[in-house]
Order: structure tokens, then C-alpha cells, then sequence
């Protein structure tokens, strides 16, 4: 199933900048089979677990996610950049290269004790799943997993999400 979904996925050289090779999921978001067999691979494995909500992270973590509580029967929550929700929020900040960033989610997304999955499109530095991690954790819910579609192995993420299980699904 990997072989198929690397075949979905384009690869872009010198993107954003040059010396990167960029992933591209649109193309494979665009194939059903593609599309259809990624959600599959994200969710089956948690699939009996007793997942209680989904919580996908800004902006393709989505899509995945959204398609991942359906296939789970669950309840989904987003996790987004500052200013983008409308009642009470909570906030992570994390590191980035030069600088740091913030994500933010419902003060009232998670109950205390669910069991919730964390899934994203990417596995890079780790960054953004850490920041979900400790705001899934701050409201008192149990993460379960985290779950990727890509996993830049590279990067060396898994570091940053040390104790927590993880789920990928292609490694580069």
C-alpha cells in the first residue's frame, strides 16, 4: 500500500527554497484510491482502540483528520494558528528555525479523559505536534497516538513527541 501512495504523492525539487525536496499531497488528495487508501492506513490501526475525538493540526492535518474521525466514528477538533477560532481559546507556543510560532484550540475541544488522536499530514521537526500535544494535555485528555501520513526521518521529530506513540504511514 506504501508503493501506491508514493506514486500519488509529486515530488517538487527547490521548494519553498532551493536544496528542498518537497512532498506534495495534492496530487494524491485529488486520486480517490489514493486519497481513500492514505485515510485507511492513518486510521486502521486505531480502529477498536476507543478513540473519543480526532484533533487535526492546521491546515492538512484537516483533511486527514476530519476523514479519520469519520472512518473512527468519532468527533473531530482543529487546532489552528491565533485568531482563526471564536470563543475562548488555549495556546502553545513552539520553536521554529528563526523565531517561534503559536497554535491555538477551543478551551472547551477536549475533555478531561478522552482518548484522543493526534493526526497531521507531516512529521518534520516536530514542532506542531508538540505544541497539539501540550494542549490536548493541558485540557486534560489522554493522548493515545499521534498519526502521519509522511514522516521526514531526517528531521529527527520523534525526539521532539519522546514517550508518545507515533503512527506513520510513508517514511522519507
Amino acid at each position: 500500500m506504501t508503493d501506491l501512495l508514493k506514486t500519488k504523492i509529486r515530488h517538487v525539487p527547490d521548494f519553498p527554497k532551493a536544496g528542498i525536496l518537497f512532498y506534495d499531497i495534492t496530487t494524491l488528495l485529488q486520486d480517490a484510491e489514493g486519497f481513500g487508501a492514505a485515510v485507511d492506513c492513518l486510521a486502521g490501526p486505531f480502529r477498536g482502540k476507543n478513540i473519543d475525538l480526532v484533533v487535526g493540526i492546521e491546515s492538512r492535518g484537516f483533511i486527514f483528520g476530519a476523514a479519520v474521525a469519520d472512518r473512527l466514528g468519532t468527533g473531530f477538533t482543529p487546532v489552528r494558528k491565533p485568531g482563526k477560532l471564536p470563543s475562548a481559546t488555549i495556546n502553545a507556543s513552539y520553536s521554529l528555525e528563526y523565531g517561534k510560532d503559536t497554535l491555538e484550540m477551543h478551551a472547551d475541544a477536549v475533555r478531561k479523559g478522552q482518548r484522543v488522536l493526534i493526526v497531521d499530514d507531516l512529521l518534520a521537526t516536530g514542532g506542531t505536534a508538540k505544541a497539539t500535544l501540550d494542549l490536548v494535555t493541558q485540557l486534560g485528555g489522554h493522548v493515545h497516538a499521534l498519526a502521519f501520513l509522511i514522516e521526514l526521518v531526517a528531521l529527527n521529530g520523534r525526539e521532539r513527541l519522546a514517550g508518545q506513540t507515533l503512527h506513520t504511514v510513508l517514511k522519507y
